[in-house]
């Protein structure tokens, strides 16, 4: 599951190995961690235009803006979780 991307939107995608978190932009501490991002150059934004549905922080401390809903993004994580199973018992 290391390699394989994540379509977070508009043709752009994330290492699925990478992502720790994905969930909605609303909340005070999440503002907060969005802030911090901005301020130490880590925002990525690929909403293009578009209202931020979902926020994605990466284990590089990067935070990524989408206009994907949060549950949208998780959902395509699961046939990786599939597959990551899959390959396990074959072992």
């Amino acid at each position: 599951m290391d390699h394989h991307l994540i379509n977070v939107g508009f043709g752009n995608s994330v290492v699925a190995g990478r992502v720790l978190l994905v969930t909605n932009p609303k909340s005070s501490p999440i503002k907060k961690m969005k802030d911090e991002a901005k301020s130490q150059h880590k925002l990525i934004d690929v909403t293009e235009g578009r209202k931020t549905r979902s926020i994605i922080l990466l284990d590089t401390g990067h935070v990524v803006l989408s206009a994907v809903q949060p549950e949208t993004i998780n959902q395509r994580f699961a046939p990786l979780a599939e597959l990551h199973k899959e390959l396990e018992s074959a072992k």
